[in-house]
């Protein structure tokens, strides 16, 4: 348990039995992962912080109400308190059903709207940019293969560094394993094969005894971590003259645009991604509506701004 955030001391050991009760319940019957749950519980400890309460039981709506106050004049952005708020509605939520509370207070209380930032993508030019570099060298080798797959099978970072010697399967293909421990088969592209077969190669060259199940290695023949892909990409977009902020969602972003703008198949798309609902790909056609308004202007003579 986090040791920075206090609780009212006479409540303190029976949340602390039921947050744990809570952890260990998204962990094992929703299979969330680690980092989602070590989220969720930073999130209930800064809850609890703002609510300041000595009995929980008597939690109520007008409680929440100033807890996001609290928030709000904490400038915490719209994102955080909503994230915040929706954490401890479950949290509430699974304590209705052990019979904690009677009621789940939260409830009522609606999410503040936000608008949506479109995801950041890089245009066909500028990925191809980035990807156009030959070496020879173990991690050169390495980062192109993890950057042609990231960009090439449109997964997430987790998903990247989770990979295992295992799930390259024959057919070109990929086994990933997403969120909620979801499975899910992903085709393996020409330069992506092409990449990683060099991968293997060095890989096995210079750890031939290791018995690391991880696909991406690091110098230390250790798990690569998701910093280090990070600070990878940062290096290879310096190294390509990119000048702007790259990240490894950026290349799963620029994949669904990419495959959206030619095939126009959301649904295929979402499946590609691993999404569980329709509406997380629909951002992807504002995207993609943004790129054929600029065809448009460009092109038709009715269009043009004088």
């Amino acid at each position: 348990m986090p040791k920075t955030t206090e609780l009212p001391t006479a409540a303190a050991p029976q949340l602390l039995s039921w947050i744990t009760d809570f952890i260990h319940h998204i962990r094992v019957e929703r299979q969330l992962s680690n980092l989602t749950c070590n989220n969720y519980q930073r999130q209930i400890f800064a809850a609890l912080n703002n609510l300041n309460i000595k009995n929980w039981t008597e939690l109520s709506a007008d409680h929440i109400k100033m807890m996001l106050l609290q928030c709000s004049r904490a400038k915490l952005s719209t994102r955080t308190i909503n994230l915040r708020l929706s954490v401890l509605r479950n949290f509430c939520e699974f304590m209705v059903t052990q019979h904690y509370l009677s009621n789940n207070p939260v409830a009522a209380i609606q999410s503040l709207k936000q608008s949506k930032p479109l995801p950041k993508q890089l245009n066909v030019d500028e990925m191809a940019s980035l990807l156009n570099f030959d070496t020879t060298e173990f991690l050169g080798i390495r980062d192109k293969a993890m950057f042609e797959l990231l960009y090439g099978c449109g997964m997430r970072l987790s998903e990247l560094t989770g990979l295992n010697m295992s799930h390259i399967l024959a057919g070109d293909e990929l086994s990933v394993i997403g969120k909620g421990n979801k499975e899910r088969r992903l085709p393996i592209g020409r330069k992506a094969k092409t990449a990683i077969q060099l991968w293997l190669k060095a890989r096995n060259n210079l750890h031939p005894d290791s018995d690391e199940q991880a696909l991406f290695l690091s110098k230390r023949k250790t798990r690569i971590s998701n910093r280090q892909v990070q600070n990878r990409l940062d290096h290879w977009a310096k190294q390509q003259t990119l000048y702007q902020q790259i990240s490894p969602h950026t290349l799963r972003h620029s994949f669904a645009t990419h495959v959206l703008e030619s095939s126009n198949d959301l649904r295929g798309v979402q499946e590609l991604l691993g999404h569980a609902n329709l509406s997380t790909t629909q951002v992807y056609t504002h995207l993609n509506f943004q790129h054929l308004s600029q065809i448009y202007d460009q092109a038709h003579p009715r269009a043009k701004k004088k």
